[in-house]
């Protein structure tokens, strides 16, 4: 096995790309992010420790797409706007919580979420994805000029409900089913998203 030094495979092979992320999301799932080196991944799948640095960057870099290959939350919610409108909130929550609740798809997740405390600048770059992926297109897709205010506030909320029920795992949340939670919370998420009225203006004495 290529200990991770030295003259590995070259760039661009048909699997090498495939094998890093597997190797990856084996490690991070099993150790957390912190534990996790790039030697390891690289020893793992048995490729130079360039090619880690090549196709993604850095661990950063790497950890993201581990996590988000079999399902990316943000490519959910991008699908999620399209259609009604009036529907919006049902369509976002509950993709959400097939996406998280999936044994699959659901354990990479968690595993970024539990690792978002351990380190400043991942929990920054995570923060930079929900700013440009979720808040920025959903202020796209509403009108007024509160819109980002509006898909901030809405955006706060989703993020409260997955970390109290995967994270925090705060009963009634973390156990309730899905319909449940989407009937609970769609009221308040969908008001989040209503302009805000404007106040006439005061007339003096």
């Amino acid at each position: 096995m290529n200990s991770g030094g030295g003259r590995g495979r070259r760039p661009g092979g048909p699997d090498t790309r495939g094998q890093i992320l597997d190797s990856a999301r084996r490690h991070f799932l099993a150790d957390g992010y912190r534990s996790v080196t790039m030697r390891q991944i690289a020893a793992d799948a048995d490729v130079d420790l360039a090619l880690l640095s090549y196709y993604f960057g850095s661990k950063k870099g790497l950890f993201s797409a581990a996590v988000t290959a079999s399902a990316n939350p943000a490519e959910v919610i991008a699908r999620a706007l399209d259609g009604d409108p009036a529907q919006l909130p049902q369509r976002v929550l509950r993709d959400l919580l097939i996406l998280w609740d999936d044994p699959v798809t659901g354990a990479p997740l968690k595993t970024m979420l539990a690792n978002l405390s351990q380190d400043a600048a991942f929990a920054d770059l995570i923060r930079q994805m929900l700013e440009r992926e979720l808040i920025a297109r959903l202020a796209d897709r509403l009108s007024g000029v509160d819109a980002r205010r509006r898909a901030a506030a809405f955006c706060t909320q989703i993020a409260g409900i997955v970390v109290t029920r995967y994270l925090l795992r705060l009963e009634p949340v973390a156990s309730m089913p899905a319909d449940e939670l989407v009937s609970l919370f769609v009221p308040a998420l969908r008001d989040s998203l209503q302009p805000t009225p404007r106040r006439p203006p005061t007339r003096g004495r």
